[in-house]
């Protein structure tokens, strides 16, 4: 690495965790300039360690102090709402910038919510905490940015299928152990603890609590979030199930738009798309499932045609990791793209 290109202290709270994990293999895949690396955790953590680069580090206790204490200058914060609303203050007082994977500083009016491929004008020199969407919508706009410019969207309609990825570490080990007290002929000892019901082998149309007008808090997060993204007001409705499948969200879109719309054309959209891949083969079984996105930073899409009676619907459906474009890659590309201004 040349000397002359500044190198940063970064620290990751919620080091141990499945965002927090996913984050050193992408600071190290990506080449971040990285001087030191502070991981923290709560004090459950303290005298565990990670491993970045083949070197082990030990992993610190998460204070008010430790961000002066330890210079650091981009802070990633993994670990739960409750953590970043008590921690991210000080680290911003020390210095640092915040990237917040947590949903806390989300819908805050002054605070940037940003996918880099959709909104990087929102990312700022001065910007001091910039939030991180919810996995499930960081996939969804990265599709209807791009059409909403050349068809302009009227509504969707989104149904998810999320992965088990997306409650945690937790929510994996709770499927992975149904399914082996499955094969066991054990399964229906289990008592499930990450979600209200069984996984394994089971859809669950629950995701996070359910509000007052009867959709959940993460069916909203993605009507709220996507329209502060795209700055936006068009209207969107969404039905989240959780699913048995380990890593990657899918979700299937019908798009309304004011234009008429024209698959052929969305595709060269999308394919032009940053980091979006086009895998629309159907008479070749060629189309998006979620083994297909495990462990990638891409987004795919397929299945993209138009409404038989409306032709101004599009419908599509699209994957994504979970961990990595949902969560660990957006924000450390966040990070670059303020580290590019910073120059």
């Amino acid at each position: 690495m040349s000397n002359d290109k500044k190198e940063y202290v970064v620290g990751i709270v919620g080091a141990s965790g499945a965002v927090g994990e996913e984050l050193l293999l992408i600071l190290e895949e990506r080449k971040f300039p990285l001087k030191k690396l502070v991981p923290l955790a709560s004090s459950r953590s303290v005298g565990k360690s990670v491993t970045f680069k083949g070197k082990e580090y030990p992993i610190l206790e998460t204070t008010h102090d430790i961000f002066a204490q330890q210079g650091i200058e981009i802070a990633f914060f993994s670990a739960g709402s409750s953590v970043s609303e008590k921690y991210a203050s000080s680290a911003t007082k020390a210095g640092a910038l915040v990237i917040d994977n947590t949903s806390f500083f989300r819908m805050h009016e002054n605070i940037p919510l940003v996918v880099p491929e959709v909104n990087p004008e929102d990312i700022k020199k001065d910007s001091t905490i910039i939030a991180n969407p919810n996995c499930s919508t960081i996939q969804m706009v990265q599709v209807l940015a791009p059409l909403h410019r050349e068809f302009e969207i009227e509504r969707v309609d989104v149904s998810t299928y999320q992965a088990v990825s997306g409650a945690g570490k937790k929510g994996m080990e709770e499927l992975v152990l149904q399914m082996q007290k499955f094969f066991a002929f054990e399964l229906d000892s289990t008592i499930p603890s990450a979600f209200p019901h069984q996984i394994a082998l089971n859809l669950i149309p629950h995701i996070d609590t359910f509000l007052d007008n009867d959709y959940t808090k993460e069916e909203m997060k993605m009507v709220n979030e996507s329209r502060k993204i795209m700055h936006t007001d068009f209207a969107l409705s969404a039905t989240c199930v959780r699913v048995p499948i380990l890593r990657s969200h899918s979700e299937t879109l019908t798009i309304r738009f004011k234009k008429e719309a024209n698959a052929n054309r969305a595709r060269e959209i999308l394919k032009s798309s940053q980091g979006v891949i086009v895998c629309d083969e159907p008479n070749k079984n060629n189309y998006p499932m979620p083994i297909m996105a495990t462990n990638t930073d891409e987004t795919f899409v397929g299945r993209i045609r138009v409404d038989n009676f409306d032709k101004h619907i599009l419908h599509v459906f699209c994957v994504a990791d979970q961990i990595r474009v949902g969560a660990a890659t957006n924000a450390v590309r966040i990070a670059e793209k303020w580290i590019a201004l910073s120059k």
